[in-house]
């Protein structure tokens, strides 16, 4: 069995880690976001996109792949949601 892992994935991989000790360690003042919450679940979603990008080169690798980009998907929506609600009701001054 061929296990394929790239570097790339690896390192966003460890690069999401590092925004999650961050989340987790600044979790009381992300709350003075507006709707942190929603960002949150989003950051959590994409991350466990990241995860399972690089399981999928060990085992289950279609089934891992397309939960992978539902959670991309998913993971998205919620971003722009939030973006949405903390940005779109803003009136511009023209």
């Amino acid at each position: 069995m061929v296990y394929e892992i790239f570097e790339n994935e690896v390192v966003m991989l460890l690069i999401g880690v590092g925004v999650l000790i961050f989340i987790l360690g600044s979790r009381p003042r992300l709350k003075d976001l507006p709707a942190s919450n929603i960002l949150i679940m989003g950051f959590y979603l994409l991350l466990v996109s990241w995860i399972l990008t690089v399981l999928e080169g060990f085992f289950w690798e279609e089934l891992l792949n397309y939960v992978e980009h539902a959670c991309y998907a998913v993971g998205s929506v919620f971003v722009a949601v939030w973006c949405w609600k903390v940005f779109g009701n803003r009136k511009e001054a023209l």
